[in-house]
Parts: structure tokens; C-alpha cells; sequence
């Protein structure tokens, strides 16, 4: 029998604690990766600069294979969130059971691939010599805990459908703390351990990650789902992977594009290019943690038959973050002169951030509505309209003034220029898409 939604499908908007609920622990979960690496990088720099530039390219690679695959966990939580909202959690989770088949056999082809071309590409980007060889024997590794990610991206997903965001915190956090332990352990041969050096960072990431994925499978054989793969899902579960793979990668072509150029204007250019554009990456993180509970929230409510209740979320959710994008943007104006030296003390690349830190200042309220109606139209299944509108901001924005920054020697203003065009048309595009209402279809996922 159909179990009942959870009771804020219903009703009113949702209050900000039942918001919060949602926000905070996805947080958590959003952060506890780039943390890690932090830590990882700490560990792995006492080797000394071999082993961390090894550590970088190949940790470059495995991020951008797991940067391409995010659709397991954004798609799933649409679709399952869709079937929770219309009281049929079975078949919610039943959307995590086929998306983790897709990250087992998606993983698995990730190591087949990347074992074959890893030492081209890593010698390509490290152009050879003893850094391509540390890469290589970190990645080799590393490649090998590709399945983990994935099933723990579809375990966010499914257990995000359900507006549960707190058993993925502990399963994360689990794995983690685990890799965290093992990372230092394993590289300096502490306790009676193998000294095992860099490759023992990516033992401790593979046994870490494949925990991790153990506990979100785990949570699935508890539900007494079916485990049988079902071909109609996982197709449809691909299409809307395909309309997120080509949105991501149009991300990856602007952010590449921008860091090429920022490299041509000097190597102080490039750094204050990265310390800023890593700000930003985080305050993303920081403002996503509101997206993912727009996107449960109003998949549940369409699911649930309430298209009036989910305009209401979108609007609660796009007032929430907006609101915390302008704080941030405050908080992060009144530290002009004093975040910037947390990471520098260069005074070329103090003078070079100026230009970018105020664009970032500027962005922050008009990322904090775009991503909160991303997550909006992604709670909603409209995959294929968010591909085209970033495709469309990408061309017409981001990369044309990125590469006209180049030709006329604009420099960082222009770079930024083109992000604050490609933030400013996304705006237009899912600002004019949210008011029409079209995408406000109601039923369970199909």
C-alpha cells in the first residue's frame, strides 16, 4: 500500500525550519568532499612537491570524472521525490535501485577506460617525468573506488527524494573519517602500517569511498525493494543523466576557457583567478545546500498533485537564499582587505585580486536566485530546458567575452565580466521559465 507524503507536501509554504531540516545536512554532505581533499593534500605535502603535484593531476582527473556523473544523484532525487510526493515510497526508493545499477555498470566502465588511457593523459597533463609517474601510481588506485562514488551519488539522490538528508550526512561523514584516519596511516606507516607513501592516500580514498557506498546500499536492502534492473527506468533515468552530462560540460568549458586565458595575463593573473573562482566554488556549495531542498521539496510536492504548492516552495526557497547570498556578499565586502591575505601574502596577486573579489561581491545575489531556481526546475524533471538555457548562456555570454578578453587584453575584468553575463542570462532564462509555470507538471516520475 501507498505510504501518505511527508506532511510540508501539504499546505502552506514550507517554514524555514523544515527547510533548514533539509539544507543543513546536505550541506554538510557537500562539504565533507572538499574538506577531505584539504586534509589529503596536508598529509600528501609532507612528502614533499613530487608527491603533491602528483597528488593534483591525478586527483584533477578523478574529480572531473566524478563532476560528469552528478546526474545520479540530481536526476534521482527528481524522480524519486516525484513518487514520494505522490504517497508511493516504494517506488521512490525503487528510482534508487535502478539508478545504483547505472552507477555500478557506469563505474565500472570508468576504471576499464581510465586504466587504458591513464598514462597518456596523465603524462599530457603533466608533461611526463617523475610527476606523471607519481600521478599515474596515485590514479591507478584511486580509479578503482569510481563505483563507490557513483552509488553514493545515487544514494544522495534517492534518500534526498525521500527528504531524508540526514543518513547520507552520517554515511559520508562515516566514510570520511575513515579514509581520514587511514590517509596518514597508510603514507607514513604509522601504528606498524606499510609505509606506503602517496599511493597510500589512494588506499585510504578507495576504502573510505567503497565504505561509504556499502552503507548506502545498505539502506537500500533494508527498504525490501526489488533489486532486479528495470530497463523502461534506467532509460529514462539516462535521458535525463544526458541533458545534466551536456550542462556540466558546458560548466567545465567556460571555467577551462577562463582559467587558459586568466594564464595568458601572468602568473599573478592566473592566481588571483583561482583563489577568487575557488571562493566562489565554495560559496556555490554553501547556496546549493538550498537548491538540493528546493529540489526535494518541489519534486514531492508535483508528485503529491500541488502545483500551487510548489510555485509556493520556489518561492520561499528562491527569498531564502537570496537573502543568504546578500549576507554572504556583505560579509565578504567587509573582508575585502583581509580574506584575500588568508591565502597570499604576494602583493602582485593581493593587487590582482581586487578586480575579480568585488565581480564575486556583486554575483553573489544573483547566484543566490539562479541557484535556488535550479534546484527548482531540477526538482521539477526539466533537465532538457536547463541544458539548453546553460548552453545558451554559455555561448552567448561566458565563453565569447571570455576569449574577446584574450584578443583585446581586458584582462581578469573581462574574464569576470563573462561569468557575471553567464550568471545574469541564466537569471533571465530560469527566472522567466519559473514565472510561466510550465514547468509545474504534476504526477509521479514516469
Amino acid at each position: 500500500m501507498a505510504e501518505s507524503p511527508a506532511e510540508g507536501v501539504r499546505g502552506a509554504a514550507p517554514s524555514s525550519r523544515a527547510i533548514a531540516a533539509l539544507a543543513l545536512p546536505a550541506l554538510g554532505v557537500l562539504a565533507a568532499e572538499p574538506l577531505y581533499l584539504l586534509f589529503d593534500l596536508a598529509v600528501v605535502g609532507r612528502l614533499g612537491a613530487i608527491s603533491l603535484a602528483g597528488l593534483a593531476v591525478g586527483g584533477l582527473i578523478l574529480g572531473l570524472v566524478a563532476s560528469q556523473v552528478t546526474f545520479l544523484s540530481y536526476g534521482t532525487t527528481a524522480r524519486a521525490a516525484r513518487h514520494y510526493g505522490a504517497g508511493d515510497r516504494r517506488a521512490a526508493v525503487a528510482e534508487g535501485v535502478q539508478a545504483s545499477w547505472l552507477a555500478l555498470g557506469l563505474g565500472v566502465a570508468v576504471i576499464a577506460v581510465v586504466q587504458l588511457i591513464a598514462r597518456p593523459v596523465v603524462s599530457a597533463i603533466a608533461d611526463g617525468g617523475p610527476v606523471a609517474d607519481a600521478g599515474l601510481s596515485w590514479l591507478r588506485i584511486a580509479i578503482l573506488g569510481a563505483p563507490a562514488i557513483l552509488l553514493s551519488l545515487a544514494g544522495n539522490g534517492w534518500m534526498r527524494g525521500l527528504q531524508d538528508t540526514r543518513r547520507p550526512l552520517r554515511f559520508v561523514v562515516v566514510g570520511f573519517a575513515v579514509s581520514a584516519l587511514l590517509c596518514p596511516t597508510l603514507v607514513y606507516g604509522w601504528f606498524g602500517a606499510p609505509e606506503l607513501g602517496l599511493p597510500g592516500s589512494a588506499v585510504a580514498n578507495v576504502v573510505g569511498q567503497w565504505l561509504a557506498a556499502t552503507l548506502f546500499c545498505r539502506a537500500l536492502i533494508v527498504e525490501k525493494a526489488p533489486l532486479t534492473p528495470h530497463p523502461t527506468v534506467l532509460r529514462a533515468q539516462l535521458v535525463m543523466g544526458r541533458d545534466l552530462l551536456v550542462r556540466s560540460l558546458a560548466f567545465q568549458a567556460c571555467f577551462i576557457s577562463a582559467a587558459t586565458v586568466a594564464a595568458r595575463f601572468g602568473a599573478a593573473a592566473l592566481a588571483a583567478h583561482q583563489v577568487v573562482l575557488q571562493l566562489w566554488s565554495f560559496l556555490a556549495l554553501v547556496l546549493d545546500s538550498l537548491a538540493i531542498a528546493a529540489q526535494a521539496l518541489v519534486g514531492a510536492a508535483l508528485g503529491a498533485g500541488q502545483a500551487d504548492h510548489a510555485k509556493l516552495v520556489a518561492r520561499r526557497v528562491t527569498l531564502f537564499s537570496t537573502v543568504a547570498a546578500l549576507v554572504l556578499a556583505g560579509l565578504f565586502a567587509a573582508g575585502s582587505t583581509i580574506v584575500p591575505r588568508l591565502f597570499t601574502d604576494d602583493p602582485a596577486v593581493l593587487h590582482a585580486i581586487v578586480v575579480p573579489w568585488w565581480f564575486l561581491v556583486a554575483q553573489l545575489p544573483i547566484a543566490g536566485a539562479v541557484f535556488a531556481l535550479d534546484g527548482v526546475l531540477l526538482g521539477a524533471g526539466d533537465a532538457a530546458f536547463m541544458r539548453n538555457a546553460t548552453l545558451a548562456s554559455a555561448l552567448i555570454g561566458f565563453l565569447p567575452l571570455i576569449w574577446a578578453s584574450l584578443a583585446f587584453g581586458w584582462g581578469l575584468a573581462g574574464i569576470w565580466t563573462g561569468l557575471s553575463t553567464f550568471l545574469v542570462l541564466r537569471l533571465v532564462f530560469v527566472g522567466a521559465r519559473t514565472l510561466s509555470g510550465r514547468w509545474a507538471t504534476t504526477g509521479a516520475a514516469s
